[in-house]
């Protein structure tokens, strides 16, 4: 089913109560080029401004069928409770159990809730939130602009029948339409959304100018990068009034107390960087910038190590491994290659 954007606010409020397993389609292929127009799906960046360009994935997600076990996600490399990665773990878990734990210890996750994730990926962190808060979870919408991979979330999260939604659209263009949800999770899907790339900050074009001056953004006297769409989707869940957890690869990260080993070689306030993936780029986050908007628009802000809500082995053995580089066996490269990953990533709850 495939509704014009014109429609699309007052339909979406309507279908968001029914039970009935469809896909609905939200495409804005009239704004943005379809697959024959001259960006084409392997297009990453386009002009923006004269001293600046803009990094957008929006194409490559559209048209592309895509591989995430080429990313090294960290929702992957936990998504099943028998995962490798799990050698890190105090006991089994898929990680969007631990993200429901998470969720129900900040008190986010209310009961009977109405959750959304934007970017769901192959469905693993609504299958593992689902399996273990399922009697808090009322109802579950995806939203994902990608065709293949809301295709891998349908299968993935069929044992919920009707209890789960999929809108395939551009969050940007749905968000102000989506009522009666009572959660947003986004999670590692930040990256992905538009970067202002090459800011020359003397000469900003008028969205980064517009952003910095709102809301009084640290910014290098060097060119910069903006995460323009993580800023702006920030701005939007704020004035749904929402509840939301975000999470990303940060160029800001926070370290544990207890694993302050990780800051090793680690800059921790720097401005968001190029990731160059499989014919796309992301970028990292900015996630000070993030809480500065959160709190301008009177949200209150928590933020912090992705770690916080794995939880990892006690004791010396992890940092022995981290320390040393000590990779002499399978099971030591697993672990260091996740603790290397990982302890970049941070968490933003927003209430």
């Amino acid at each position: 089913m495939q509704l014009p954007y014109n429609k699309s606010a007052t339909l979406l409020k309507l279908i968001l109560y029914t039970g009935k397993i469809f896909m609905y389609r939200f495409d804005p292929m009239a704004i943005h080029g379809g697959p024959n127009s001259e960006e084409g799906p392997g297009a990453s960046s386009r002009v923006a401004h004269s001293a600046a360009g803009l990094n957008t994935t929006a194409d490559y997600h559209r048209f592309t069928p895509i591989d995430l076990m080429s990313e090294f996600t960290i929702c992957e490399s936990f998504s099943d409770p028998a995962s490798p990665y799990g050698i890190i773990l105090e006991k089994p878990s898929s990680y969007g159990a631990m993200v429901g734990d998470f969720l129900v210890r900040m008190g986010l996750l209310k009961d009977r809730s109405a959750v959304c994730e934007v970017g769901g990926g192959y469905g693993s962190l609504m299958h593992g939130l689902l399996g273990s808060q399922e009697t808090r979870i009322k109802r579950a919408y995806m939203v994902d602009l990608s065709l293949s991979l809301m295709k891998r979330q349908r299968d993935r999260l069929r044992p919920w029948g009707s209890r789960v939604t999929f809108i395939r659209g551009d969050i940007h263009e749905l968000l102000g339409a989506l009522a009666g949800i009572d959660l947003f999770i986004v999670n590692e899907v930040m990256g992905d959304l538009d970067t202002l790339t090459g800011i020359d900050p003397s000469h900003m074009p008028p969205e980064a100018d517009e952003l910095v001056r709102s809301y009084d953004l640290d910014i290098p006297d060097k060119p910069f990068n903006l995460n323009l769409g993580a800023l702006k989707l920030v701005e939007a869940v704020c004035r749904t009034g929402i509840p939301a957890l975000l999470t990303e690869h940060s160029c800001d990260p926070v370290i544990p107390d207890d694993m302050a080993y990780l800051a090793r070689d680690l800059d921790l306030d720097a401005c968001p960087r190029e990731i160059k993936l499989h014919r796309h780029s992301e970028y990292t986050i900015r996630f000070s910038h993030l809480v500065q908007v959160a709190r301008a628009h009177g949200r209150t802000v928590g933020t912090g190590a992705l770690l916080d809500l794995i939880p990892v082995k006690k004791g010396r053995s992890l940092e022995t491994i981290f320390r040393l580089r000590a990779c002499d066996t399978h099971d030591h490269e697993i672990i260091y290659e996740i603790l290397d990953h990982i302890r970049e990533y941070r968490w933003l709850t927003i209430s």
